[in-house]
């Protein structure tokens, strides 16, 4: 346990004026004056060094998704899988994190973070980090395609490969490739070419003749166009990476040269980037710009072969605006990791996680029959994902929504979607149908701007009534609701969840979803969703859920603060749960102070967490796991004891400042006993883990939990079997009685 007690008294930190300037719900005072602070610690609680930073604790989780690549437990294609998924956050991070550390370092803004960093030390520190988990990377990577060998896979290179092979390779290129690729000189008369965003490229050096400079030119590996990153030698697992291909016959687009020497290149840009919006009518036109800007935004990482000319490397440096000591990267294996996906799905069952397929909700069964006739028997269901289905729950009722000849209106917010999933085609079926359908489309989803327009485009092609949310905030709620004529009068039905409506994502991400025909809920949607096409909130009081920006980071202190209260008056003190994220300091300080009169507080947070659990006199009573496994953990849980009236909430927000204070999100209350036990089973399942949880310490390590014995399995396992155990009923309420006598205890 670290004490922190002895830390100086600086000047009161202030937030970065540009997260200051947003627009946001006036927040109450976060130190509560009903509740003392006892010791010398907790009256300092704006002290930075109680805060860990944003970016450094993110990168921290990938060195956690890391270790799953490098985890001998699991299977050789889903290690590779985590590769994969480690470049791409990696090159996320670059685009969206460091791409606005390094505006704000332009624009000469040095307003301090929470934890008392500058943009400047942000970047030295986050380019320092990755270094240090790139150099595992680098060293983990060659002994996992070594035991994939073992299996015949095998990423091959170019030279190793006998000339029958590279005969075939260069035919293929000549046929397929070659027509594709376009070199670009740079020299005096030529300007240094347009590195696009997530390129990989090839820097070719044309040796001088007598009395002449060496000539420069650059090849763009054309990857992304329907052309593999991974080309395939004959009908084996083997494959050569598509860059030295081309590198080994650079013959064909300099023919004559006597001596050619080549580097390999990639770059990302920034994609932080954003446009203030002035009015609904010019918002497509903003996200336009924002999509070209991202294309030519500035370049704010370079990776590097380790045996680039020192002078080649220098040009390419100076050509591009960056800094040689936190923009420049090498690594000696593959570039570009992410395009290791190609490989992830090769067809050899034992190389694989055994194969899960979703189940049928228990409450959902019966096919035959009219799922609002079953949700209105049942009252409220709760949906757990990936582990029960998302196509034949929400999708369906979505489906019978569209075709219903009861249904009146359909009203959604859309965030995320696929083709595949058919929400945005059974929507536009529903107006042809003759409903009312109202759509928010939230067209600023990060890298999703572009298929949202289309789907808007499409939409209101279709006669469908679309908005794009309120001016200022972006949409990113999970809710939908269905207006239905039962009897004598109109009733609603709705879906909040805690993930998007995206089949693809419900098969890989563990989410939440409450169905529900609840009156008092549905009163409330309806006023958000006339918040959401209007913007007008001055006078909607919502009852029941909670909603952001107008008062939900109001409701969860209120919550922090009430079981400090209840402590006082002599009640146990429970706070438990689950986010993607804690950053939002107020939050993290009102939980401080909840630790500091003797709450005990159980945090599930997967990636960024700014809150140190264990510092003596402060965070005495706080522990804080970050689970990471098969699925991406996604799930928003929120658990508060209440003196015994136990309260449970889910929802889209995590507790990060831009989802209180800038975003529309939703947390839902769980009313139903039934649905609280099984939320409790969750609690449980997830805080009880030794196979995927890690436990965060003080300083912002982890450190990973280990089973008890041989024989244990994960808390996604779990879940997997009690889904099916749901099915059988006598067994399952065996199960909650189980974890309802814990409760007791």
């Amino acid at each position: 346990m670290t004490n922190l007690s002895k830390i100086n008294i600086n000047q009161v930190v202030k937030l970065n004026t540009l997260e200051s300037s947003k627009k946001s719900e006036k927040i109450p005072p976060v130190l509560n004056p009903d509740i003392d602070l006892e010791n010398d610690l907790a009256k300092r609680l704006d002290e930075p060094e109680l805060y860990l930073n944003r970016e450094l604790t993110w990168l921290e989780f990938n060195r956690r998704v890391l270790h799953e690549a490098i985890d001998a437990a699991n299977p050789l294609l889903e290690r590779l899988k985590f590769f994969a998924i480690f470049a791409s956050n990696i090159d996320e991070f670059f685009m969206k994190r460091v791409g606005r550390l390094k505006l704000l370092l332009a624009a000469n803004i040095t307003a301090l973070t929470v934890d008392g960093r500058t943009p400047e030390q942000q970047l030295q520190e986050c380019a320092k980090l990755v270094n240090t988990i790139e150099d595992i990377r680098d060293q983990s990577l060659p002994i996992l395609l070594k035991e994939l060998e073992t299996h015949d896979i095998q990423i091959l290179d170019y030279d190793t490969l006998d000339q029958k092979q590279q005969d075939f390779l260069r035919l293929y290129y000549l046929e397929n490739i070659f027509p594709l690729v376009t070199p670009q000189i740079f020299d005096p008369a030529h300007p240094f070419p347009f590195i696009s965003n997530l390129s990989l490229n090839i820097l070719v050096t044309l040796q001088p003749g007598i009395g002449e400079d060496a000539a420069l030119a650059r090849v763009k590996v054309p990857v992304g166009t329907g052309i593999s990153r991974f080309v395939q030698v004959g009908d084996t697992h083997q494959y050569v990476p598509l860059e030295q291909i081309i590198a080994q016959n650079l013959d064909l687009l300099f023919p004559g040269e006597k001596q050619i020497d080549y580097d390999y290149f990639f770059v990302t840009r920034n994609a932080g980037a954003e446009h203030q919006e002035s009015g609904t009518n010019d918002l497509l036109s903003m996200i336009q710009l924002e999509l070209h800007d991202r294309r030519v935004a500035p370049i704010v990482r370079i990776v590097v072969n380790p045996g680039m000319d020192q002078e080649r490397k220098r040009m390419l440096v100076d050509q591009l605006g960056l800094d040689a000591d936190t923009d420049v990267f090498e690594t000696p294996n593959l570039m570009a990791q992410r395009d290791l996906f190609e490989l992830v799905n090769l067809p050899i069952p034992g190389l694989h996680y055994p194969p899960h397929h979703p189940i049928n909700h228990h409450r959902l069964q019966d096919t035959q029959r009219s799922i609002f006739y079953l949700l209105r028997e049942a009252e409220s269901m709760l949906l757990q994902h990936p582990y029960e289905s998302f196509t034949s729950s929400v999708v369906r009722f979505l489906e019978e929504a569209a075709n219903d000849d009861k249904v009146r209106a359909i009203k959604m917010s859309l965030y995320r979607t696929d083709k595949e999933t058919r929400v945005v085609d059974l929507l536009v079926q529903a107006a042809k149908n003759g409903k009312q359908v109202a759509v928010v489309v939230e067209i600023k989803a990060k890298f999703d701007e572009a298929a949202n327009i289309k789907w808007a485009e499409s939409m209101e092609q279709a006669g469908i009534h679309v908005t794009y949310g309120v001016i200022g905030l972006k949409t990113h709620c999970k809710v939908l609701m269905v207006v239905r004529q039962d009897y004598s009068k109109l009733r609603r039905y709705v879906h909040i969840g805690t993930g998007n409506y995206h089949g693809g994502t419900a098969k890989q991400y563990t989410d939440l979803g409450l169905l529900t025909c609840d009156e008092e809920i549905g009163h409330d949607v309806t006023e958000l969703f006339n918040y959401l096409t209007t913007g007008h909130s001055r006078k909607r009081n919502f009852q029941h859920i909670l909603v952001a920006p107008k008062q939900m980071k109001r409701e969860l202190l209120d919550r922090i603060y009430r079981e400090v209260t209840n402590i006082k008056n002599g009640h146990k003190g429970l706070i438990q749960i689950k986010s993607n994220a804690l950053e939002d300091k107020d939050i993290v300080k009102a939980l401080y102070q909840a630790s500091i009169a003797g709450v005990k507080i159980d945090l599930i947070i997967r990636d960024t967490c700014r809150l140190r659990p264990g510092v003596a006199g402060l965070s005495d009573n706080i522990s804080v796991i970050s689970i990471v496994g098969r699925f991406l953990e996604h799930s928003r849980i929120f658990y508060f004891f209440n003196a015994g009236k136990e309260e449970y909430l889910i929802g889209s927000a995590d507790l990060m400042k831009r989802n209180l204070e800038s975003r529309v999100e939703v947390i839902t209350p769980i009313n139903k006993e039934s649905l609280k036990t099984e939320l409790r089973l969750i609690f449980n399942t997830l805080l009880d883990d030794a196979m995927n949880s890690w436990e965060m310490q003080s300083d912002g390590t982890y450190i990973k939990r280990k089973p008890k014995s041989a024989d244990a399995i994960g808390c996604q396992v779990k879940q997997m079997e009690f889904a099916q155990t749901r099915l059988k009923t006598k067994r399952y309420k065996k199960l909650l009685r189980t974890v309802n006598a814990r409760k007791r205890n």
